[in-house]
Protein backbone atom coordinates (compact mmCIF):
# COMPACT_ATOMS: atom_id res chain seq x y z
CA UNK A 1 0.00 0.00 0.00
CA UNK A 2 1.40 3.41 -0.99
CA UNK A 3 0.50 6.82 0.40
CA UNK A 4 0.74 8.21 -3.16
CA UNK A 5 -2.13 5.98 -4.28
CA UNK A 6 -4.27 6.95 -1.27
CA UNK A 7 -3.78 10.66 -2.02
CA UNK A 8 -4.59 10.10 -5.71
CA UNK A 9 -7.74 8.14 -4.84
CA UNK A 10 -9.12 10.82 -2.51
CA UNK A 11 -8.11 13.59 -4.93
CA UNK A 12 -10.35 11.85 -7.44
CA UNK A 13 -13.27 11.97 -5.01
CA UNK A 14 -13.34 8.27 -4.22
CA UNK A 15 -13.96 6.92 -0.70
CA UNK A 16 -10.97 5.39 1.08
CA UNK A 17 -11.20 1.86 2.41
CA UNK A 18 -10.91 1.22 6.17
CA UNK A 19 -7.51 -0.36 5.50
CA UNK A 20 -6.28 2.73 3.66
CA UNK A 21 -7.47 5.07 6.43
CA UNK A 22 -5.82 2.87 9.08
CA UNK A 23 -2.58 2.80 7.05
CA UNK A 24 -2.53 6.60 6.92
CA UNK A 25 -3.33 7.22 10.61
CA UNK A 26 -0.92 4.57 11.88
CA UNK A 27 1.88 5.60 9.54
CA UNK A 28 1.59 9.31 10.25
CA UNK A 29 1.37 8.81 14.02
CA UNK A 30 4.55 6.69 13.96
CA UNK A 31 6.36 9.18 11.72
CA UNK A 32 6.60 6.84 8.73
CA UNK A 33 4.52 9.16 6.53
CA UNK A 34 6.04 12.63 5.96
CA UNK A 35 4.18 15.88 6.60
CA UNK A 36 4.03 16.77 2.90
CA UNK A 37 2.08 13.61 2.03
CA UNK A 38 -0.20 13.92 5.06
CA UNK A 39 -0.87 17.57 4.15
CA UNK A 40 -1.73 16.55 0.58
CA UNK A 41 -4.30 14.03 1.84
CA UNK A 42 -5.79 16.55 4.28
CA UNK A 43 -6.22 19.04 1.42
CA UNK A 44 -7.83 16.34 -0.73
CA UNK A 45 -10.25 15.57 2.13
CA UNK A 46 -10.92 19.30 2.53
CA UNK A 47 -12.06 19.59 -1.10
CA UNK A 48 -13.61 16.15 -1.69
CA UNK A 49 -14.99 15.41 1.78
CA UNK A 50 -15.64 11.99 3.31
CA UNK A 51 -18.67 9.75 3.55
CA UNK A 52 -20.14 9.29 7.02
CA UNK A 53 -18.69 5.81 7.34
CA UNK A 54 -15.25 7.08 6.27
CA UNK A 55 -15.36 9.76 8.98
CA UNK A 56 -16.40 7.13 11.53
CA UNK A 57 -13.47 4.89 10.54
CA UNK A 58 -11.05 7.84 10.66
CA UNK A 59 -12.33 8.71 14.15
CA UNK A 60 -11.96 5.13 15.35
CA UNK A 61 -8.38 4.90 14.05
CA UNK A 62 -7.46 8.20 15.71
CA UNK A 63 -9.05 7.10 18.99
CA UNK A 64 -7.09 3.81 18.93
CA UNK A 65 -3.79 5.60 18.24
CA UNK A 66 -3.31 6.06 22.01
CA UNK A 67 -4.81 5.31 25.40
CA UNK A 68 -8.51 4.79 26.04
CA UNK A 69 -10.07 5.27 29.47
CA UNK A 70 -11.79 2.33 31.15
CA UNK A 71 -14.57 3.65 33.40
CA UNK A 72 -16.31 0.29 33.86
CA UNK A 73 -15.67 0.13 37.59
CA UNK A 74 -17.73 3.31 38.11
CA UNK A 75 -21.35 2.18 38.56
CA UNK A 76 -24.12 3.65 36.41
CA UNK A 77 -24.24 5.35 33.03
CA UNK A 78 -21.29 7.71 32.67
CA UNK A 79 -22.16 10.89 30.78
CA UNK A 80 -19.76 13.39 29.22
CA UNK A 81 -20.30 16.72 27.50
CA UNK A 82 -18.24 18.54 24.91
CA UNK A 83 -18.51 22.15 23.82
CA UNK A 84 -16.99 23.37 20.58
CA UNK A 85 -15.92 26.45 22.56
CA UNK A 86 -16.95 30.04 22.97
CA UNK A 87 -16.41 33.26 24.88
CA UNK A 88 -17.50 33.07 28.51
CA UNK A 89 -18.32 29.37 28.07
CA UNK A 90 -18.01 28.03 31.61
CA UNK A 91 -20.90 25.57 31.29
CA UNK A 92 -18.84 22.49 32.24
CA UNK A 93 -18.20 24.02 35.67
CA UNK A 94 -21.97 24.25 36.21
CA UNK A 95 -23.53 21.28 34.49
CA UNK A 96 -21.03 18.70 35.78
CA UNK A 97 -21.98 19.37 39.42
CA UNK A 98 -25.71 19.52 38.58
CA UNK A 99 -25.67 16.17 36.79
CA UNK A 100 -23.51 14.51 39.45
CA UNK A 101 -25.80 15.85 42.20
CA UNK A 102 -28.65 14.02 40.44
CA UNK A 103 -26.83 10.70 40.77
CA UNK A 104 -25.24 10.47 37.31
CA UNK A 105 -21.43 10.10 37.40
CA UNK A 106 -19.38 12.57 35.34
CA UNK A 107 -15.78 11.54 34.66
CA UNK A 108 -14.52 14.36 32.45
CA UNK A 109 -11.22 14.98 30.70
CA UNK A 110 -10.87 18.55 29.44
CA UNK A 111 -8.29 20.61 27.66
CA UNK A 112 -6.53 23.92 27.99
CA UNK A 113 -7.36 26.94 25.92
CA UNK A 114 -5.44 28.50 23.06
CA UNK A 115 -6.49 32.06 22.31
CA UNK A 116 -9.54 33.91 23.69
CA UNK A 117 -9.68 32.68 27.31
CA UNK A 118 -8.46 29.58 29.05
CA UNK A 119 -10.05 26.16 28.75
CA UNK A 120 -11.94 24.37 31.51
CA UNK A 121 -8.68 23.12 33.03
CA UNK A 122 -7.19 26.64 33.15
CA UNK A 123 -10.34 27.93 34.83
CA UNK A 124 -10.21 25.24 37.50
CA UNK A 125 -6.55 25.99 38.15
CA UNK A 126 -7.56 29.51 39.19
CA UNK A 127 -8.79 27.79 42.39
CA UNK A 128 -5.59 27.74 44.51
CA UNK A 129 -4.19 24.24 44.86
CA UNK A 130 -6.64 22.58 42.44
CA UNK A 131 -4.96 19.54 40.86
CA UNK A 132 -5.92 18.73 37.28
CA UNK A 133 -3.41 15.90 36.98
CA UNK A 134 -4.56 12.87 38.94
CA UNK A 135 -3.50 9.25 38.75
CA UNK A 136 -6.00 6.88 37.18
CA UNK A 137 -6.76 5.52 40.66
CA UNK A 138 -7.35 8.99 42.12
CA UNK A 139 -9.56 9.96 39.17
CA UNK A 140 -11.79 6.89 39.44
CA UNK A 141 -11.98 7.07 43.24
CA UNK A 142 -12.98 10.76 43.11
CA UNK A 143 -15.80 10.02 40.67
CA UNK A 144 -17.02 7.11 42.78
CA UNK A 145 -16.91 9.16 46.00
CA UNK A 146 -18.02 12.61 44.79
CA UNK A 147 -19.80 11.75 41.53
CA UNK A 148 -17.61 14.16 39.56
CA UNK A 149 -14.01 14.71 38.57
CA UNK A 150 -12.60 16.99 35.88
CA UNK A 151 -8.96 16.45 34.91
CA UNK A 152 -6.60 17.33 32.09
CA UNK A 153 -6.39 15.06 29.08
CA UNK A 154 -3.65 12.45 29.08
CA UNK A 155 -0.85 13.24 26.66
CA UNK A 156 -1.48 9.87 25.06
CA UNK A 157 -5.19 10.39 24.41
CA UNK A 158 -5.60 10.33 20.60
CA UNK A 159 -1.99 11.30 19.72
CA UNK A 160 -2.89 11.01 16.03
CA UNK A 161 -5.28 13.92 16.51
CA UNK A 162 -2.59 16.07 18.12
CA UNK A 163 -0.26 15.55 15.14
CA UNK A 164 -2.98 16.00 12.55
CA UNK A 165 -4.43 19.10 14.20
CA UNK A 166 -1.01 20.76 14.30
CA UNK A 167 -0.63 20.04 10.59
CA UNK A 168 -4.17 21.24 9.77
CA UNK A 169 -3.44 24.46 11.64
CA UNK A 170 -0.60 25.38 9.26
CA UNK A 171 -2.09 24.03 6.02
CA UNK A 172 -5.46 25.87 6.01
CA UNK A 173 -7.42 22.63 6.48
CA UNK A 174 -8.83 23.24 9.96
CA UNK A 175 -12.37 24.06 8.79
CA UNK A 176 -13.17 20.71 7.17
CA UNK A 177 -16.30 19.10 8.59
CA UNK A 178 -15.07 15.47 8.60
CA UNK A 179 -11.71 16.54 10.06
CA UNK A 180 -13.35 18.63 12.79
CA UNK A 181 -15.82 15.86 13.65
CA UNK A 182 -13.15 13.15 13.83
CA UNK A 183 -10.87 15.38 15.91
CA UNK A 184 -13.52 16.10 18.54
CA UNK A 185 -15.01 12.63 18.67
CA UNK A 186 -11.71 10.72 18.76
CA UNK A 187 -10.92 12.38 22.09
CA UNK A 188 -14.45 12.02 23.45
CA UNK A 189 -14.66 8.32 22.56
CA UNK A 190 -11.24 7.70 24.10
CA UNK A 191 -12.47 9.28 27.36
CA UNK A 192 -14.70 6.28 28.01
CA UNK A 193 -18.17 7.73 28.69
CA UNK A 194 -21.31 5.76 27.83
CA UNK A 195 -23.25 8.82 26.65
CA UNK A 196 -22.07 12.13 25.17
CA UNK A 197 -23.87 15.45 24.85
CA UNK A 198 -22.43 17.92 22.34
CA UNK A 199 -22.83 21.68 22.72
CA UNK A 200 -22.12 22.99 19.22
CA UNK A 201 -21.71 26.76 19.28
CA UNK A 202 -22.74 28.93 16.37
CA UNK A 203 -22.25 32.63 15.59
CA UNK A 204 -19.58 35.31 15.68
CA UNK A 205 -17.74 33.83 18.67
CA UNK A 206 -17.86 30.23 17.43
CA UNK A 207 -15.80 28.22 14.99
CA UNK A 208 -18.91 27.46 12.92
CA UNK A 209 -20.45 30.82 11.99
CA UNK A 210 -23.79 29.69 10.57
CA UNK A 211 -26.59 27.56 12.00
CA UNK A 212 -26.61 25.24 8.97
CA UNK A 213 -22.87 24.53 9.27
CA UNK A 214 -23.26 23.94 13.00
CA UNK A 215 -26.16 21.54 12.47
CA UNK A 216 -24.16 19.66 9.83
CA UNK A 217 -21.23 19.30 12.24
CA UNK A 218 -23.53 18.18 15.06
CA UNK A 219 -25.15 15.56 12.80
CA UNK A 220 -21.74 14.22 11.79
CA UNK A 221 -20.55 13.91 15.39
CA UNK A 222 -23.79 12.34 16.60
CA UNK A 223 -23.53 9.78 13.78
CA UNK A 224 -19.93 8.95 14.76
CA UNK A 225 -20.90 8.43 18.39
CA UNK A 226 -23.88 6.27 17.48
CA UNK A 227 -21.66 4.22 15.13
CA UNK A 228 -19.43 3.56 18.15
CA UNK A 229 -22.30 2.46 20.39
CA UNK A 230 -22.68 5.66 22.43
CA UNK A 231 -25.89 7.38 23.48
CA UNK A 232 -25.74 10.71 21.66
CA UNK A 233 -27.45 14.09 21.41
CA UNK A 234 -26.36 17.61 20.48
CA UNK A 235 -27.64 21.14 20.95
CA UNK A 236 -26.74 23.99 18.60
CA UNK A 237 -26.42 27.04 20.85
CA UNK A 238 -25.93 30.78 20.44
CA UNK A 239 -22.43 32.27 20.50
CA UNK A 240 -23.36 35.62 18.96
CA UNK A 241 -22.87 37.16 22.40
CA UNK A 242 -20.72 36.12 25.38
CA UNK A 243 -22.29 33.61 27.76
CA UNK A 244 -22.92 35.24 31.11
CA UNK A 245 -21.13 38.44 32.07
CA UNK A 246 -17.65 37.12 32.98
CA UNK A 247 -14.83 36.50 30.49
CA UNK A 248 -11.62 35.20 32.05
CA UNK A 249 -10.59 32.32 34.27
CA UNK A 250 -11.15 33.26 37.94
CA UNK A 251 -13.97 35.58 36.91
CA UNK A 252 -15.73 32.68 35.19
CA UNK A 253 -15.24 30.30 38.13
CA UNK A 254 -16.82 32.90 40.40
CA UNK A 255 -19.76 33.28 38.02
CA UNK A 256 -20.14 29.49 37.82
CA UNK A 257 -20.21 29.27 41.62
CA UNK A 258 -22.85 32.00 41.75
CA UNK A 259 -24.90 30.09 39.17
CA UNK A 260 -24.65 26.88 41.19
CA UNK A 261 -25.97 28.83 44.17
CA UNK A 262 -28.95 29.99 42.12
CA UNK A 263 -27.76 33.57 41.57
CA UNK A 264 -26.18 33.37 38.13
CA UNK A 265 -26.96 35.31 34.94
CA UNK A 266 -30.24 34.34 33.30
CA UNK A 267 -28.71 33.18 30.01
CA UNK A 268 -26.00 31.05 31.62
CA UNK A 269 -28.47 29.54 34.09
CA UNK A 270 -31.02 28.69 31.40
CA UNK A 271 -28.48 27.10 29.06
CA UNK A 272 -26.82 25.08 31.84
CA UNK A 273 -30.17 23.74 33.04
CA UNK A 274 -31.06 22.69 29.49
CA UNK A 275 -27.68 21.04 28.91
CA UNK A 276 -27.87 19.27 32.27
CA UNK A 277 -31.39 18.01 31.60
CA UNK A 278 -30.24 16.60 28.23
CA UNK A 279 -27.37 14.77 29.96
CA UNK A 280 -29.75 13.37 32.58
CA UNK A 281 -32.11 12.18 29.84
CA UNK A 282 -29.23 10.44 28.05
CA UNK A 283 -28.47 8.66 31.34
CA UNK A 284 -32.03 7.37 31.51
CA UNK A 285 -33.26 9.62 34.32
CA UNK A 286 -36.53 10.43 32.57
CA UNK A 287 -38.04 12.56 29.84
CA UNK A 288 -36.68 16.08 29.19
CA UNK A 289 -39.35 17.79 31.30
CA UNK A 290 -38.80 15.65 34.39
CA UNK A 291 -35.03 15.90 33.96
CA UNK A 292 -35.32 19.70 33.87
CA UNK A 293 -37.10 19.46 37.21
CA UNK A 294 -34.29 17.31 38.63
CA UNK A 295 -31.68 19.82 37.44
CA UNK A 296 -33.53 22.77 38.97
CA UNK A 297 -33.94 20.94 42.26
CA UNK A 298 -30.22 20.12 42.39
CA UNK A 299 -29.45 23.85 42.22
CA UNK A 300 -32.23 25.05 44.51
CA UNK A 301 -31.40 22.50 47.21
CA UNK A 302 -27.71 23.48 47.23
CA UNK A 303 -26.61 19.94 46.29
CA UNK A 304 -25.06 21.07 42.99
CA UNK A 305 -22.83 23.67 44.66
CA UNK A 306 -21.84 21.20 47.38
CA UNK A 307 -20.84 18.70 44.68
CA UNK A 308 -18.63 21.31 43.02
CA UNK A 309 -17.10 22.16 46.38
CA UNK A 310 -16.52 18.47 47.16
CA UNK A 311 -14.77 17.92 43.83
CA UNK A 312 -12.53 20.94 44.42
CA UNK A 313 -11.63 19.67 47.91
CA UNK A 314 -10.95 16.14 46.63
CA UNK A 315 -8.56 17.54 44.01
CA UNK A 316 -6.62 19.70 46.46
CA UNK A 317 -8.41 23.00 45.88
CA UNK A 318 -8.74 25.69 48.55
CA UNK A 319 -12.53 25.66 48.95
CA UNK A 320 -12.47 28.80 51.10
CA UNK A 321 -12.41 30.81 47.85
CA UNK A 322 -15.66 29.12 46.80
CA UNK A 323 -17.25 29.81 50.17
CA UNK A 324 -16.17 33.47 49.96
CA UNK A 325 -15.68 34.51 46.35
CA UNK A 326 -13.96 37.73 47.43
CA UNK A 327 -10.92 35.60 48.38
CA UNK A 328 -10.10 34.90 44.72
CA UNK A 329 -6.95 36.69 43.56
CA UNK A 330 -7.75 40.15 42.25
CA UNK A 331 -6.05 41.84 39.33
CA UNK A 332 -4.03 44.89 40.41
CA UNK A 333 -5.42 46.98 37.55
CA UNK A 334 -9.16 47.50 36.99
CA UNK A 335 -10.37 49.97 34.35
CA UNK A 336 -13.97 50.92 33.58
CA UNK A 337 -15.08 51.12 29.95
CA UNK A 338 -17.76 53.71 29.18
CA UNK A 339 -20.33 53.62 26.40
CA UNK A 340 -19.23 55.97 23.59
CA UNK A 341 -22.83 56.81 22.67
CA UNK A 342 -26.44 56.37 23.70
CA UNK A 343 -28.56 53.60 22.27
CA UNK A 344 -29.43 49.94 22.32
CA UNK A 345 -26.62 47.40 22.08
CA UNK A 346 -27.76 45.56 18.96
CA UNK A 347 -24.79 43.26 18.36
CA UNK A 348 -21.57 42.06 19.97
CA UNK A 349 -18.79 40.61 17.83
CA UNK A 350 -18.10 37.87 20.35
CA UNK A 351 -14.74 36.76 19.01
CA UNK A 352 -13.46 40.34 19.42
CA UNK A 353 -14.59 40.30 23.06
CA UNK A 354 -12.52 37.16 23.53
CA UNK A 355 -9.51 38.76 21.86
CA UNK A 356 -9.81 41.75 24.19
CA UNK A 357 -9.73 39.36 27.14
CA UNK A 358 -6.69 37.57 25.73
CA UNK A 359 -4.85 40.89 25.36
CA UNK A 360 -5.41 41.45 29.08
CA UNK A 361 -3.72 38.11 29.84
CA UNK A 362 -6.70 35.76 30.21
CA UNK A 363 -5.79 33.65 27.16
CA UNK A 364 -2.75 32.30 25.34
CA UNK A 365 -1.17 33.66 22.20
CA UNK A 366 0.88 30.48 21.78
CA UNK A 367 0.74 26.90 23.04
CA UNK A 368 2.09 26.63 26.59
CA UNK A 369 2.05 30.40 27.08
CA UNK A 370 1.32 31.92 30.50
CA UNK A 371 -2.15 32.85 31.74
CA UNK A 372 -3.08 35.51 34.27
CA UNK A 373 -5.92 33.83 36.17
CA UNK A 374 -7.18 37.15 37.54
CA UNK A 375 -7.35 38.86 34.13
CA UNK A 376 -10.47 39.27 32.05
CA UNK A 377 -13.60 41.31 31.49
CA UNK A 378 -16.73 41.83 33.54
CA UNK A 379 -19.54 42.97 31.27
CA UNK A 380 -22.25 45.19 32.72
CA UNK A 381 -24.30 45.39 29.51
CA UNK A 382 -24.91 43.02 26.59
CA UNK A 383 -26.97 42.76 23.43
CA UNK A 384 -30.52 43.98 24.06
CA UNK A 385 -29.57 46.48 26.79
CA UNK A 386 -30.05 50.26 26.55
CA UNK A 387 -27.11 52.45 27.57
CA UNK A 388 -26.46 56.17 27.90
CA UNK A 389 -23.29 57.85 26.68
CA UNK A 390 -20.61 57.67 29.37
CA UNK A 391 -22.37 54.86 31.27
CA UNK A 392 -20.02 52.00 32.34
CA UNK A 393 -20.58 48.94 30.13
CA UNK A 394 -17.62 46.79 31.24
CA UNK A 395 -14.60 46.58 33.51
CA UNK A 396 -11.19 45.35 32.35
CA UNK A 397 -8.98 43.42 34.81
CA UNK A 398 -5.28 42.83 34.23
CA UNK A 399 -1.78 42.74 35.64
CA UNK A 400 -0.57 44.44 32.45
CA UNK A 401 -1.64 48.11 32.55
CA UNK A 402 0.04 48.66 29.19
CA UNK A 403 -2.42 46.24 27.57
CA UNK A 404 -5.49 48.24 28.58
CA UNK A 405 -5.68 50.71 25.65
CA UNK A 406 -5.55 47.99 22.98
CA UNK A 407 -7.97 45.73 24.89
CA UNK A 408 -10.38 48.63 25.41
CA UNK A 409 -10.25 49.50 21.72
CA UNK A 410 -10.90 45.84 20.77
CA UNK A 411 -13.87 45.60 23.13
CA UNK A 412 -15.50 48.82 21.96
CA UNK A 413 -14.98 47.80 18.31
CA UNK A 414 -16.93 44.62 19.07
CA UNK A 415 -20.07 46.47 20.21
CA UNK A 416 -22.62 47.94 17.82
CA UNK A 417 -25.33 50.42 18.84
CA UNK A 418 -28.77 51.13 17.39
CA UNK A 419 -31.62 53.56 17.98
CA UNK A 420 -34.03 50.61 17.96
CA UNK A 421 -34.29 47.76 20.44
CA UNK A 422 -33.11 44.49 18.85
CA UNK A 423 -35.27 41.38 18.86
CA UNK A 424 -34.49 38.89 21.68
CA UNK A 425 -32.01 36.19 20.70
CA UNK A 426 -32.50 32.46 21.18
CA UNK A 427 -30.15 30.48 23.38
CA UNK A 428 -30.72 27.17 21.59
CA UNK A 429 -31.43 26.84 17.88
CA UNK A 430 -31.72 23.09 17.37
CA UNK A 431 -31.49 19.66 18.96
CA UNK A 432 -29.84 16.86 17.03
CA UNK A 433 -30.36 13.20 17.93
CA UNK A 434 -29.90 9.96 15.97
CA UNK A 435 -33.57 10.19 14.94
CA UNK A 436 -33.21 13.66 13.41
CA UNK A 437 -33.05 17.45 13.84
CA UNK A 438 -35.57 19.44 15.90
CA UNK A 439 -35.54 23.23 15.40
CA UNK A 440 -36.16 25.13 18.62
Amino acid sequence: MRMYDIILKKRGGQPLSPEEIAFFVDGYTKGDIPDYQAAALLMAIYFKGMKDWETAVLTDCMMRSGDTADLSEIPGVKVDKHSTGGVGDKTSLVIGPIVAACGVPVAKMSGRGLGHTGGTIDKLESIPGFRVELSRREFLDTVKRVGLSIIGQSENIAPADKKLYALRDVTATVDSLPLIASSVMSKKLASGADAILLDVKTGSGAFMKTQEDSIALAKAMVAIGQHNGKRMAALVTNMDLPLGYAIGNALEVKEAAETLRGHGPADLTALCLQLASEMLALAGKGDPESCMGLARQAVESGRAFETFRAMAAAQGGDVSVLDDLEKFAKAPCAVQVAAPQEGWICRMQTEQCGIASMLLGAGRKSKGGPIDYSAGIRLYKKTGDFVRAGEPIACLFTSRPGAVPEAKEALLAAICFSKEQPAPEKLVYARIAPEGVTRM
